[in-house]
């Protein structure tokens, strides 16, 4: 079939609706357009070069045909625009053929996971888990666990007070601070409780430290006490060993090193056999064979007495432990600064 001629206007409007028919997209849509009605090199203005070149006695009617071609060519193109716009679906459409999107879960943060482990594994050994208050006073926090206001160990917490004093158990008004340890729910806890108590308290700490590869200003511990008749050290180092192999390794070992705690007597730095090496000595140890863990002891006479308890009756055990330490040892991350970024690469990589 011939194609129509171009120097006619039927036969241009003809071959403009052919291209325009075979046309399967936008894109090719404006090529044809282009084509046809472009300032340069188009249809039309061949056209308007054969008026300029044409002799005097045609202008007339050749400019004529020329402006009727490309006001009907215009009028068609602007026909099938709008028709093809009204066949196309909305902007916010939902195509309903497409394949769903995965959805993305969430799961728990490393530093929950470890706590969580921490409260079943204590659970387990009959400890129960309570929570107190993070904002508390100076009585609950140390008077009570035998650190008066002279006691150099309040120089090593690194106080954060707050400006306004609350009425607290103790004798007048007491300073209001952020808790530097879950030691104070211990306090808390005595005082509406009788023996035997068996509970882990954990939750977050304060301390005006430095945020650097080991230190935050913020951090996770987790407290347990037990109190009752006849409770000794060797029951303390028995619990401690339990939990370390639950958590660690079975074939963990517990060693304590003596230490200074004002609310224990006697007090002992909690060290675990490298379970890396099984104590022979590798990079994880620092070639030690050992880790250090935390602080325990025997819960002093003086904490007794504060709560009203009969030191002569009662005995019991503490310890402390930082959650972030147990998840840096258990996970081997060198940076704390890590589990606060809130990277996806990097929580995504623990099990949950």
């Amino acid at each position: 079939m011939p194609l129509p001629n171009l120097h006619t206007v039927e036969g241009v409007l003809a071959r403009f609706n052919e291209d325009l028919n075979a046309a399967q997209t936008a894109h090719e849509r404006q090529a044809i357009r282009d084509r046809y009605l472009g300032r340069k090199h188009s249809v039309v203005a061949e056209w308007m070069e054969r008026l300029a070149a044409a002799p005097p006695a045609e202008k007339k009617h050749l400019g004529q045909l020329t402006n009727t071609l490309k006001k009907e060519l215009e009028t068609r193109w602007t026909e099938r625009v709008e028709a093809a716009a009204a066949l196309a679906p909305p902007a916010d459409a939902v195509d309903v053929t497409l394949p769903g999107r995965a959805v993305r879960l969430g799961h728990r943060h490393p530093l929950t996971v470890v706590r969580t482990q921490l409260e079943d594994i204590f659970g387990r050994m009959g400890f129960t888990a309570v929570e107190g208050p993070e904002v508390e006073d100076e009585w609950h926090c140390f008077d009570a666990l035998n650190m008066p206001a002279e006691h150099p160990a309040r120089d090593m917490q690194d106080t954060l007070y707050l400006a306004t004093p609350i009425a607290g158990d103790g004798p007048g008004d007491k300073r209001t601070l952020l808790r530097t340890h879950t030691s104070s729910m211990q306090i808390r806890y005595m005082q509406s409780h009788t023996p035997p108590i068996r509970i882990v308290v954990p939750g977050r700490v304060f301390r005006r430290d430095d945020l650097d590869l080991t230190h935050s200003p913020a951090f996770g511990q987790i407290e347990g006490l037990a109190v009752g008749e006849g409770i000794s050290l060797a029951d303390l180092k028995g619990i401690l060993l339990a939990f370390a192999q639950q958590m660690f390794s079975p074939t963990t070992r517990v060693r304590f090193r003596p230490s200074f705690f004002p609310y224990t007597e006697p007090s002992a730095e909690i060290d675990l056999s490298c379970w890396q090496c099984d104590g022979r000595g590798c990079a994880m140890c620092k070639k030690t064979g050992w880790i250090e863990l935390g602080g325990c002891g025997m819960v002093h006479p003086a904490v007794f007495e504060a709560v009203g308890y009969d030191p002569e009756r009662y005995t019991g055990f503490a310890w402390g432990i930082g959650i972030e330490r147990i998840a840096i040892l258990k996970y081997q991350v060198e940076d704390i600064r890590l589990f606060y970024e809130n990277d996806l690469r990097f929580l995504e990589q623990f099990p949950y």
